[in-house]
């Protein structure tokens, strides 16, 4: 899961690469924008991936009980 978010946030960053730097601005400000943004893209989807994840162990957790008792 975590190469899969890092992945997408990679992709993220390289497209805002390619975004930034046809509005004709400074690479240094291309590059910074663009790792902000790989930033709070990969920082987003971890979160929601371990929410997801917490919601999938809940539910299975409570089906087992169901299940026993």
């Amino acid at each position: 899961m975590n190469k899969i978010i890092l992945n997408v946030g990679l992709l993220i960053f390289f497209i805002s690469i390619i975004i930034f730097s046809q509005q004709g601005m400074l690479v240094e400000d291309v590059l910074l924008k663009s790792f902000i943004i790989f930033f709070v893209a990969t920082l987003m989807l971890t979160v929601l991936a371990l929410f997801f994840i917490r919601a999938i162990n809940k539910t299975s957790v409570e089906k087992n009980k169901n299940y026993y008792s």
